[in-house]
């Protein structure tokens, strides 16, 4: 008999947040309930939580639309924080120069499984 791997996954791509900051939000969230998960996310003041209780939420209604499945049985199996491409800037400064501004992006990957 073939066993499905029963894990559902969301991806947030090309998040305008650097990755620095949304590693330090992702690392509260890693291996909890999802529904303890999505709680520590709301009370939390920072942009990249909004973010990732976004893609959170995304994946567990991936699971409730593959299967009817309670979501207190799925915790936050996998969450990482990839760097993506970077935009440019110019700033100019001192002496005809330019110096560069780099705004980062993030590529927030969510994956839940239940608990075995």
């Amino acid at each position: 008999m073939v066993q499905f791997d029963r894990s559902y996954r969301a991806i947030h791509r090309y998040a305008r947040v650097s990755p620095r900051k949304a590693r330090r939000i992702i690392d509260t969230v890693r291996g909890r309930q999802v529904d303890e998960a999505l709680a520590v996310l709301k009370r939390l003041p920072h942009r990249p939580a909004r973010m990732i209780e976004k893609v959170i939420a995304s994946a567990l209604a991936n699971a409730q639309d593959r299967q009817d499945i309670d979501p207190s049985e799925l915790h936050v199996a996998v969450a990482t924080v990839d760097e993506g491409p970077r935009i440019k800037r110019l700033r100019p400064i001192s002496r005809g120069m330019a110096s560069i501004i780099q705004k980062r992006m993030s590529h927030i990957t969510i994956v839940l499984r239940p608990y075995e």
